[in-house]
């Protein structure tokens, strides 16, 4: 077991793993450690706790130090000429006449490297722009072409439901979502109503994901014939939430629906019609998906 403690460089980002060695520090103490890109201050998101060591496949790094009100005032200095730095590559960009959208710029703690972000429809031709921005700044510049869901943490929003953004709020990393989720969970697919403010699906389908999928192992499919206490039938509809299935019962001359609880229900010859129109679905808004 090894004591490790949570890092976070940015207020809604991934948290990275740190050794704190012998000193204690609190949630949202910030702390200078050293990363791939130089000495990084960030803060603590995770208290020390022991991990088993064999869980990280490279030894980890220790804390340098407990930041400092020099670091703090450091920190704000680079918020200050990130501002700027944004204004003039919005005016390079200009100059170049190139097709992107500038979404942020960060200073890496020591000053080392500016980061600037940026969207576009395809692929973007900008080694004079580097040269440009390198000669203003005298400094390492690297430029990155993020996606829309990236660019919508970023810049933070509200969502259909009328709140922030959960990317922008508390998602630290995104997770796959596909529209067989939105089929699974009966959703609309018009895609107005299951694309989030970034033109991609909701984050939000993956939060009850396993619950619809536990619930569809339960269920028969619409289609199956079932055995149910008044006989046997055919399901014509189900509904996952409340557990109940309509069954298409065979009596004499004469068809009548009847609503069981799909746990009194016993699956005598299933069908894979769900699954079928799950990929019709599938095929015509595969462009919602990243």
């Amino acid at each position: 077991m090894i004591k490790v403690i949570g890092v976070r460089f940015k207020s809604v980002g991934k948290i990275y793993y740190f050794d704190p060695g012998e000193q204690d520090f609190s949630s949202g103490d910030g702390v200078i450690v050293e990363t791939v890109r130089g000495l990084e201050y960030g803060q603590v998101a995770m208290t020390a706790r022991e991990i088993d060591e064999t869980k990280f496949s490279i030894p980890l790094k220790k804390i340098v130090r407990a930041a400092t009100e020099e670091d703090t005032k450091t920190l704000e200095e680079n918020k200050a000429k990130e501002k700027e730095a944004y204004n003039i590559c919005q005016e390079k960009i200009k100059t170049n006449n190139l097709e992107m959208n500038l979404i942020d710029v960060e200073y890496t703690f020591d000053r080392s490297k500016i980061l600037f972000y940026f969207t576009a429809e395809g692929r973007v031709d900008f080694r004079q722009l580097v040269k440009d921005l390198a000669s203003v700044f005298r400094t390492r510049i690297e430029l990155r072409q993020i996606g829309v869901r990236d660019e919508a943490k970023m810049r933070g929003g509200l969502g259909i439901c009328g709140r922030p953004l959960c990317c922008s709020l508390f998602l630290g990393d995104f997770e796959p979502v596909s529209i067989k989720m939105a089929k699974e969970q009966s959703l609309s697919l018009n895609p107005t109503k299951i694309s989030g403010t970034c033109g991609r699906l909701m984050c939000c389908l993956k939060y009850e994901q396993d619950a619809y999928e536990a619930l569809i192992r339960e269920t028969p499919n619409v289609g199956a014939v079932v055995d149910t206490p008044a006989g046997r039938g055919v399901v014509t509809s189900t509904n996952l939430l409340k557990g109940l299935a309509q069954v298409k019962m065979n009596s004499g001359n004469e068809n009548t629906i009847s609503e069981f609880k799909v746990a009194d229900l016993v699956v005598i010859k299933d069908s894979a019609r769900r699954n079928q129109e799950t990929e019709i679905d599938l095929s015509t808004l595969k462009e919602l998906e990243e």
